[in-house]
């Protein structure tokens, strides 16, 4: 049974501005591509198909290594309805260290002032030995620092005048 987490923060822009900037998943993932602790000074890089991840059935590859060791993943986009709702999941074998197969996504809803972001994930532990005994500890703060991030990160960029 997947374990679920999610982030919601207020953006003071538009839907239709928030959901343009997070539809770009090299935006929406940047905090993979930078070496972080979470990532245990490592990073990952994003492999696209011709639809960017834009389009459902688009796919979203990356690849890099976390702690020294080697990570791959390929995803799908699922889900996307603009500017309200986008969604993707891993497809095949994940090779990740202390999540295994996932799902995530976020939903964008107007409100007043803006828009109410909610950046959430659904992830099942990892297999084998390392995975059934790192996961458990690991993955909710490696989860949560991720949904966090994303949205932290749309929130960052309009705050800094952004909007439109």
């Amino acid at each position: 049974m997947p374990t679920n987490l999610e982030t919601l923060v207020h953006i003071a822009a538009p839907a239709t501005a928030v959901f343009a900037r997070l539809d770009d998943q090299t935006r929406l993932g940047a905090h993979m591509e930078q070496p972080s602790a979470m990532m245990g000074g490592g990073r990952m890089t994003f492999e696209f198909d011709g639809r960017r991840g834009q389009a459902i059935g688009s796919h979203i590859k990356m690849g890099g290594s976390a702690f020294g060791i080697s990570l791959y993943v390929d995803e799908v986009v699922t889900e996307r309805e603009p500017p309200r709702r986008k969604a993707w999941e891993t497809v095949g074998h994940p090779r990740l260290l202390v999540v295994g197969a996932y799902r995530m996504g976020f939903d964008i809803t107007p409100v007043a002032g803006g828009s109410d972001l909610r950046v959430w994930i659904a992830y099942n532990l990892p297999p084998g030995l390392l995975g059934r005994w790192l996961g458990p500890f690991l993955a909710p703060f490696y989860a949560k620092w991720c949904v966090g991030q994303m949205a932290r990160d749309a929130a960052t960029y309009f705050a800094q005048s952004h909007s439109l």
